[in-house]
């Protein structure tokens, strides 16, 4: 905490000193969204590369003053945070000042900008995420209050935790771990007791596009287990997107990599070869829009796509049928399709990219 507070000091110093010599103050930050700024590394995903381009939010223009205000607003608030040794969420913050802020997603974006300018982690700065992930399966832990989480219990369904870093005693005897897109899918695999069904294993959904907590959870579970870890996802350009950002991380928090990738995650399902392969007949799939079309594009340009092949071939296959599906596509073999044969059979033989 003495390191977070000696960053927020030297920040306010410069803006100080620029003030003494009468020069409008400039906070400087990495350019985090830029793509020449990211590199990709097999063992960690994409991170940032050490001299990135940087941008400047000015106190002088008309542009960018308000947001120059707003990150030193949040900044104390921050500081005020790690004094007291309190927390909160971006909620929080955000509804401290409703009129000030104008929208919840001002706060997220300022709140990473800080966290990429200090080079510190979200959680450091002691603020928190609501975090909307599920997790199930052979896992209990103790959460940093004391509570004790036991997911074992048949299909019981708990929510990832808000302070990941601070769980302990992590016990579990799973085999692998599922990572499931939808909360749709997660809920129906749990009825059909698939975490014990085939062998013990740790299910996750971060029902979509995952937030912070839900990819630290599976951060923090692949380096207490060493497990394989699965994911199961639609078969869309969305579902690949999803799945490349448990891997590989998202460019807008590759300053984070380290923490939040896991590059040894496997494609299980569902794979584009895998609708020729099973006779899925055609009018139970869903035509490109012009956005997956786009979305198709922009992912097979991807430094981590030209290193997996087999990833390749499937977007390959994905881009010349123009068609995408949902993996409640598998119903149309069977109600239980999923979970007695598909999953059954592509863990067992090695179904997986």
């Amino acid at each position: 905490s003495s390191a977070v507070l000696e960053a927020i000091e030297n920040v306010i110093q410069d803006v100080l000193k620029s003030l003494a010599q009468k020069k409008a103050p400039v906070l400087t930050l990495a350019n985090r969204s830029d793509w020449r700024n990211i590199e990709f590394k097999d063992s960690v995903g994409l991170q940032m590369i050490p001299h990135c381009t940087t941008k400047q939010i000015r106190s002088d223009s008309p542009r960018s003053a308000p947001k120059f205000a707003l990150m030193l607003k949040i900044l104390s608030v921050i500081y005020k945070m790690v004094q007291s040794n309190t927390y909160a969420t971006k909620r929080d913050i955000y509804y401290s000042d409703t009129l000030l802020f104008g929208s919840q997603s001002v706060v997220d974006n300022i709140i990473n900008d800080i966290s990429c300018m200090l080079k510190i982690p979200r959680r450091s700065l002691h603020i928190l995420s609501t975090a909307k992930g599920f997790v199930a399966g052979n896992l209990s832990y103790t959460e940093e209050d004391g509570t004790e989480v036991n997911c074992t219990c048949g299909a019981t369904v708990f929510t990832v935790p808000s302070n990941v870093q601070g769980i302990k005693n992590l016990i579990s005897h799973a085999k692998f771990m599922l990572i499931v897109e939808k909360d749709a899918t997660f809920q129906r695999l749990l009825d059909d007791d698939f975490c014990n069904k085939l062998s013990p294993c740790i299910m996750i959904t971060g029902r979509g596009i995952p937030d912070l907590n839900t990819r630290l959870l599976v951060r923090k579970l692949w380096d207490s287990f060493q497990i394989p870890i699965f994911t199961l996802m639609d078969a869309d350009p969305h579902g690949v997107e999803i799945m490349c950002i448990y891997k590989y991380g998202s460019v807008s928090m590759s300053f984070e990599a380290h923490h939040l990738t896991v590059p040894s995650i496997k494609w299980l399902g569902l794979l584009p070869s895998d609708l020729e392969r099973l006779n899925i007949r055609k009018d139970v799939l869903i035509p490109f829009t012009k956005q997956d079309q786009n979305k198709l594009a922009s992912i097979q340009k991807r430094p981590y796509i030209a290193c997996q092949p087999m990833w390749k071939k499937e977007l390959e296959i994905m881009a010349a049928s123009k068609l995408k599906a949902e993996i409640q596509v598998l119903t149309s073999l069977s109600s239980d399709y999923l979970s007695r044969v598909y999953l059954p059979n592509k863990l067992q033989f090695g179904g997986w990219l």
